[in-house]
């Protein structure tokens, strides 16, 4: 079954791609949901029309995320947390990440943040995805709380 895409679904896809899914999953999940369409030969059409309309507008988006993508790289982030020798008590995650993004200044929304859970002192990459060509890898390191 081939569905059209209405906005980004995590493993699956991005906005407006034209996937292949299993017809339960599109039947029962996505088109309810409102996360896909079907893509029926005029829907193709359409969506086609309006990818080629807003190619000039992409170009733009891409150059500003990654522009955003040079200054987060040249950020330092330290987050800190209550640690008995290298290990944490409780953990970091994207969502710390998130928050400190923001109290920079670069307020990106945590579902596109892939840190995994951390739970020990050091430094590590987390990986932010700005648009679906512009992905960039964030350093950022763990300090104990004193």
């Amino acid at each position: 079954m081939e569905i059209i895409l209405k906005q980004d679904v995590q493993n699956l896809g991005f906005k407006d791609d034209v996937v292949s899914v299993k017809p339960g999953y599109g039947r029962n999940f996505l088109i309810p949901q409102g996360f896909a369409t079907l893509a029926t030969p005029s829907a193709k059409k359409v969506l086609a029309e309006n990818l080629k309309q807003r190619a000039h507008k992409e170009a733009k988006i891409v150059a500003d995320a990654k522009a955003l993508a040079e200054t987060l790289k040249a950020l330092e982030i330290k987050l800190t947390a209550k640690a008995g020798g290298e290990k944490l008590f409780g953990s970091i995650t994207n969502i710390d990440i998130a928050e400190a993004l923001e109290k920079s200044g670069n307020a990106i929304d945590r579902k596109f943040i892939t840190s995994g859970v951390v739970k020990r002192l050091g430094k590590y990459n987390a990986t932010v995805r700005l648009h679906r060509d512009v992905i960039v890898e964030l350093p950022y390191e763990i300090v104990a709380e004193k």
